[in-house]
């Protein structure tokens, strides 16, 4: 399970998915069997719902595509094992298949797909997508090595995964069973991970379909990628072999040929096998999915459509709930927010903790490529003013948050930020910077989604401090479609923006910090900190776990990789006099979580 980006300026951390004591169990080993959703009968009618980012690709599992709407859209529209519910329990869809762990020692663990399970198309959902999907996420065919910009310098990266291969990539060439309807994967080492590696609808259930990527590659069909997959060797950086041309093409449009803002005229190109389907698109504007009439292998939707628009300011958001040209809203919080939205008649408004976080991150190239250019920025940003500004007025007792992977509400936090570093960054410190500039005066291009209110505000307070400390700061802002796909691509030096986190599992550690991972967007590379992570995933005590963690925490501050900025606070508000249904989640999916439950009244 990977962790999601986000353009959210307010939220809640859980950086090593460790979830909030205050609001969540601990994930992994709670499940709960079955949904019996898909009885329920279907009411009809339509419901709209505003959202901050807008829609740009197909494919929430690639690293341009790993937006928080992205994995929304994918969530409602793909079919998978399992979901994590607003009490970040994982619940398990056994109308669309099971999954069972087979063995202890070694972990075995075996994916099978019910019979009538299918894609819009009529094609059966089968064995050949979940080997796809599994070659993905486990890296197991990448032989690349990089250089310190991040520059393949020798063996194929072939798919740009957004998420983790850490755990997958303990595991074998899966065995194809059950007349094409099964998988079985073997691990080499324990996992922490295992319930929630695969398959799930948090992350993207079982992915892209295989024969689509098949026919779009040039090979004969689906068959012929399984025969593709199973002839594949193990990649070894150490030893790279020539370049599978057959898997590059593969690969090459799975990375990017799920990347749109409209509607494709090829449908073969936004197939569901989950809910709904996707029926139109007003670039920048809205996307509107409708009842997939061939599902019945899951949670039955009570509506027919669901219209998402795209409203960054929060304003707007308020406004269009108001005026009923949307139900459900998640808007940018603050308590001028809250206090108008409070003041709407029938309107249900819900203000929680949210499993996510903002933060700047510095890349490790260019003007950053100094350690001191690093930390004398670092000692400008003014993380106690952004917190005021943006903040404070929602949660008076708000601080900037001292951890990269730990929230206040967890037990291990105030021994992390004691012990990590943080404590120097506290306030801008800005003749402290000066005097390790020595009289410089770098060039840092920052850029953020220039569309979200809260992340201009965080940009224009870093700029005016920073120039106060003689950096010269280039606007590198872009639009609400834009940013998330610009990630890592080498055209900024410095990035504001959020994840936010499943809730559950510890993968999304190695996901975002491990060198040369997915989600690892600016560069960081620390031996000791992998080597650490390594151990992680495949410890499943969580007192142990917090333990690495607080460790790799450590790592990564005294790398001056940038700084948290805070600990995120969720809002949600829905028009319950016409709707019902909607429950606040704190996760990345959000009031989806239970979209088929959402209902007209």
């Amino acid at each position: 399970m990977r962790f999601g980006r986000t353009s959210k300026a307010i939220g809640v951390a859980a950086v090593a998915a460790l979830a909030l004591s205050a609001c969540a169990t601990s994930g992994g080993g709670n499940s709960t069997e079955g949904t019996g959703a898909s009885t329920a009968a279907a009411a009809g009618g339509s419901i709209s719902v505003a959202e901050t980012n807008a829609f740009s690709s197909f494919n929430s599992d690639s690293a341009t595509g790993n937006v928080d709407i992205n994995g929304k859209i994918a969530y409602m529209t793909h079919g998978g094992f399992y979901y994590v519910d607003n009490q970040l329990k994982v619940v398990r869809n056994e109308e669309f298949g099971t999954y069972e762990k087979v063995s202890d020692d070694p972990l075995v663990v075996k994916y099978t797909v019910n019979e009538g399970a299918k894609w819009s198309d009529g094609n059966a959902v089968d064995a050949g997508d979940l080997l796809l999907n599994w070659l993905v996420e486990s890296g197991y065919a990448n032989d690349a090595k990089t250089d310190e910009e991040g520059n393949v310098t020798s063996g194929t990266s072939y798919f740009d995964f957004a998420g983790d291969t850490s755990g997958l990539g303990l595991t074998e060439m899966p065995e194809v069973g059950d007349d094409g309807r099964s998988i079985t994967l073997t691990y080499s080492k324990p996992f922490a991970d295992w319930e929630i590696a695969f398959g799930g609808l948090n992350d993207g259930g079982v992915g892209l379909p295989a024969h689509v990527l098949a026919e779009k590659a040039g090979l004969a069909d689906e068959q012929a990628l399984v025969d593709l997959i199973q002839g594949l060797k193990r990649g070894n950086p150490d030893e790279p072999a020539k370049e599978n041309k057959d898997l590059k093409a593969v690969a090459d449009f799975w990375n990017t040929g799920f990347d749109t803002k409209s509607l494709p005229t090829d449908e073969s190109l936004y197939l569901s096998s989950g809910p709904f389907v996707v029926d139109s698109i007003t670039p920048d504007q809205s996307i509107t999915l409708v009842r997939n009439e061939s599902y019945t292998f899951g949670p039955q939707p009570s509506v027919d459509e669901v219209t998402i628009r795209f409203i960054g300011a929060a304003p707007d958001q308020v406004s269009a709930l108001k005026n009923g040209e949307v139900d459900i809203i998640a808007p940018q919080p603050s308590a001028d927010t809250v206090e108008l939205l409070q003041g709407i008649d029938g309107v249900t408004v819900d203000v929680e903790d949210q499993l996510a976080y903002d933060h700047i991150d510095l890349n490790y190239t260019g003007v950053f490529k100094d350690d001191n250019v690093r930390e004398a920025f670092m000692k400008v940003i003014p993380r106690q003013a952004i917190v005021d500004r943006i903040v404070k007025p929602l949660k008076a007792d708000a601080t900037p948050l001292d951890s990269q992977f730990f929230v206040p509400a967890q037990d291990a936090y105030e021994a992390s930020a004691a012990s990590n570093g943080s404590g120097n960054y506290k306030e801008a410190d800005i003749e402290g910077a000066k005097e390790l500039l020595a009289g410089a005066t770098p060039e840092v291009r920052i850029m953020y989604n220039k569309d979200n209110p809260n992340r201009a505000d965080a940009y224009a307070l870093i700029q005016e401090s920073a120039e106060k400390a003689g950096f010269k700061i280039v606007d590198g802002g872009l639009g609400a479609s834009d940013w998330g796909a610009a990630l890592g691509n080498g055209t900024y030096d410095a990035t504001i923006f959020g994840w936010t986190s499943p809730g559950v599992g510890v993968s999304g550690v190695p996901q975002i910090f491990k060198t040369d991972a997915g989600s690892n967007f600016n560069g960081f590379s620390e031996p000791a900190a992998d080597k650490l992570m390594d151990e992680l995933i495949v410890t499943t005590d969580a007192a142990e776990q917090d333990k690495l963690v607080t460790q790799i925490d450590k790592h990564v501050w005294d790398s001056f990789y940038g700084l948290p900025l805070f600990q995120s606070v969720g809002l949600d508000a829905y028009n319950s006099d016409r709707i019902e249904g909607v429950k606040y989640q704190p996760n990345q999916t959000g009031v989806f979580w239970n979209f088929w439950e959402w209902k007209v009244k």
